[in-house]
Formats: structure tokens, C-alpha cells, sequence
């Protein structure tokens, strides 16, 4: 077995851990419990995806897509941050109103 064969196949092991992890953040980003754990997922999802790619640039020895993989890291982080701004503003709005972190509507 050579190196290049090698290194194929710790890419591809690492491909398949990366993938079955993003699956298992994904689950946790639907089933909650909470929003917070919600909002944790998607960073992490992002955070994979992020290494997907990356692995996949080294692996296909493609330089463009090190750079997909910068913008999608700062588009995730965005994303994590505006759903952040968006889930406090709504807790506030539901302090401030008197209903409770369980009530819905």
C-alpha cells in the first residue's frame, strides 16, 4: 500500500467521521431541547461543514476551495450570531411581557 493510498483513505475516514457528526448536529438542531441548544448545533454544524471542505480541498488539491471554505466559515459565524441577536431579542420581549421561557405564542 502506498502513501498516496494512504492518505486516501485517512481522507475518505475522515469524510465519513466529519459526516456522521454534521448528521448527529443536524438531529440536535431539530429536536432541542431548548433554543440555545438549537443555536449550539448550528455552530457546530457550521464548524463541520467548514472542516468538509477543507478536507475535501486537501484531498482533491483544489486551492478554490480553501477559500469556500473561509466564506462559509464567516457566513456561519454570521448566522450564529444573528440567530443569538434574534433569540435574545425574543427572550427580552417575553421577560418583559411577563410569560414564561415554556410559553408559546
Amino acid at each position: 500500500m502506498g502513501t498516496e493510498a494512504a492518505w486516501e483513505g485517512l481522507f475518505r475516514g475522515a469524510l465519513i467521521v466529519l459526516g456522521l457528526s454534521l448528521f448527529s448536529s443536524l438531529f440536535r438542531c431539530i429536536r432541542g431541547p431548548r433554543v440555545a441548544d438549537r443555536i449550539l448545533a448550528v455552530s457546530m454544524a457550521g464548524t463541520q461543514t467548514v472542516l468538509i471542505v477543507a478536507v475535501l480541498a486537501v484531498m482533491k488539491r483544489e486551492a478554490y476551495l480553501a477559500d469556500v471554505a473561509l466564506v462559509y466559515a464567516m457566513l456561519s459565524a454570521l448566522a450564529v450570531v444573528l440567530l443569538t441577536k434574534i433569540y435574545l431579542g425574543i427572550h427580552r420581549e417575553r421577560k418583559k411581557t411577563g410569560k414564561g421561557e415554556d410559553a408559546r405564542g
